[in-house]
């Protein structure tokens, strides 16, 4: 569609209803919507006709600006530029007010002889580029950006170079940029509307980014903010160090945490809606040379599948998992270090486990998401909650299934492993490096080797590695020396190996989109039980069961990246054989 298609589209009322039908069609296909909050939306604009429907759903936060920009670019067939790919100045030979600019979030980003190139907000009002075409007597043709990201461009062509945050920053008194020993004037200073703002745009940018960690790090002179995106920390924009006292403060407030406390380390949470998404983040503080260093954990409920294809599971490894994990007893155990998705892992075996006909109970810290049908328990270490007390109420409850936040200690153990010869099937996780790992951490604990040999029916090890945007990757042959080092012939014998790297887009600087998961599940084998009893070490465990049909999550990682599901040198970065 040309850009005279798309304003013609929106100069008839008919045609304007139809293509706002449109937008809101795709932004429910892509899942970026949700159909209660687009009737709700509906609803409030019945309410208060006039200005546009789309706006207002990013307004209310129900999509974000970022979602709202993809969907008028597919539906309107109009490049989507990111700020990023905009010219360092504006052209010199388009002379528009800012005032104009900004009450409409329109931008000249490029000029020719006969038209002007324009980033837009909004492409279905057509008033901004009619009124630029008379200014100019140029044609202009349409780019759609990200409004906020307009607007930071309007302020760094035509104003103080400053961003949307540095604006709010610009705003903040005197008095918020000084660190204070008062309690009640650092609550009064987070309390400030641009400290607010300042955080609630903080975590906005975190959410739109997809970032699963917000990182607030307090130095000498300056105050660091990074986002983990698909497991990666990137730093991004910061407030200045003079506001330190105030935005952690803020936080603070906001997960109910003691501002008076700066000595000791704080765990709270937080629970708010950002662009139509409920969130949970789990805040932690604690005290550092400079200050308190924050990190808040996003949990997004929406956006978690709990789908074992979904999760990196392939057509191969699968059946035999599933084999294991309906067995009626024994333990299953999930290891990996933190971060590397064992609780989604379980939270999944879980819900396929989740029948009518079996009850099953956790004991969590923390509870992560929430599934029907699951009695799920909090475990509060404060009170003398902790795993093992809890497990003991847990077995008289009468449960088929039992899932343990994670084994910690032998008391907790010694209960699980009971109540697996009891007739339970019990899942669990553990902190080890892989797979057999798991085997001599338990007999490192004081587990005896004929209780582990008889409960443990498997042990999955996992990692998460970015996944390749397949529509962005470009294959190609790697040289024969890269083939013999990785021993890629194992998993092709015979045709061209192709490997895939990464192509970076405006709104995918990194190529990756998301994560998957690489992995290995050791059974436990009447062979591996003996090479148990016998306290064979973890590399004599290991081959055994490879030996018997194991692939390692170095194996599995280098044959995902032949299939384009990710590249080696992101198995490299998480795994080493």
């Amino acid at each position: 569609m040309s850009e005279t298609e798309a304003l013609a589209l929106a100069e008839h009322p008919a045609q304007e209803a139809s293509l706002e039908d449109r937008i809101c069609q795709n932004l429910l296909e892509r899942g970026r919507l949700r159909d209660p909050d687009l009737q709700r939306a509906r609803r409030l604009h019945e309410e208060t006709p006039g200005g546009d429907f789309i706006s207002l759903l990013t307004r209310l936060g129900l999509v974000s600006e970022k979602d709202a920009a993809e969907a008028l670019s597919d539906v309107l067939h109009l490049p989507l530029l990111s700020a990023k790919d905009c010219p360092d100045a504006p052209p010199s030979g388009v002379a528009l007010s800012v005032r104009f600019l900004k009450q409409f979030h329109v931008v000249p980003i490029g000029e020719s002889e006969t038209g002007v190139d324009l980033l837009v907000a909004e492409p279905q009002d057509d008033y901004p580029a009619q009124a630029v075409s008379l200014a100019t007597g140029k044609e202009v043709s349409l780019r759609i950006g990200i409004r906020s990201e307009i607007d930071d461009l309007i302020e760094r062509y035509y104003g103080s170079g400053r961003s949307a945050m540095g604006a709010i920053v610009e705003n903040l008194s005197d008095e918020a940029t000084r660190s204070e020993d008062d309690v009640e004037h650092l609550r009064d200073l987070a309390s400030e509307a641009p400290v607010i703002r300042l955080v609630n745009l903080v975590i906005q940018r975190a959410v739109e980014a997809r970032a699963s960690d917000i990182h607030i790090e307090p130095f000498e002179n300056r105050l660091k903010v990074r986002y983990r995106i698909d497991g990666v920390l990137e730093e991004v924009e910061s407030p200045p160090a003079s506001s330190t006292a105030a935005v952690i403060s803020r936080i603070k407030i906001m997960a109910k945490l003691n501002i008076a406390e700066r000595r000791l380390p704080q765990d709270g949470r937080i629970m708010l809606r950002v662009q139509g998404k409920e969130l949970d983040l789990r805040v932690s503080s604690v005290p550092t040379s400079f200050g308190e260093s924050v990190v808040m954990r996003i949990l997004d409920r929406e956006s978690v599948v709990l789908d074992f294809h979904t999760l990196g599971f392939t057509d191969e490894f699968l059946p035999r998992f599933m084999e294991v994990l309906q067995l009626p007893h024994g333990i299953m155990l999930v290891t990996g270090p933190t971060g590397s998705g064992k609780t989604t892992t379980l939270y999944t075996a879980l819900s396929k486990l989740n029948t009518p006909d079996v009850k099953i109970i956790t004991v969590e810290d923390p509870v992560e998401y929430q599934i029907e049908g699951v009695n799920q328990i909090q475990a509060k270490p404060q009170i003398g909650l902790d795993f093992s007390h809890a497990l003991r109420s847990i077995v008289r409850q009468d449960p088929d299934i039992i899932m343990i936040g994670e084994m910690r200690d032998l008391e907790t153990a010694k209960i699980a492993i009971q109540s697996a010869l009891t007739g339970h099937l019990v899942l669990s996780t553990l902190h080890t490096n892989n797979a057999a790992g798991g085997i001599t951490r338990l007999l490192d604990m004081g587990v005896e080797d004929y209780l582990l040999t008889s409960t443990v029916n498997g042990i999955l090890a996992q990692r998460l590695v970015r996944r390749l945007d397949i529509a962005n990757a470009v294959p190609y042959e790697p040289l024969p020396e890269v083939v013999d080092e990785f021993k890629l012939r194992r998993f092709q014998a015979e045709g061209p190996i192709r490997l895939y790297r990464p192509t970076g887009t405006p709104l995918m600087p990194s190529g990756y989109h998301g994560r998957t998961t690489i992995m290995e599940f050791l059974v436990m084998t009447d062979p591996l039980r003996r090479l148990v009893m016998q306290h064979a070490d973890m590399g004599v465990i290991e081959q055994a069961a490879r030996d018997e049909g194991m692939r390692t999550m170095y194996e599995d990682g280098l044959f995902k990246s032949m299939q384009g599901v990710t590249t080696i040198e992101e198995v490299l970065r998480v795994v080493q054989e």
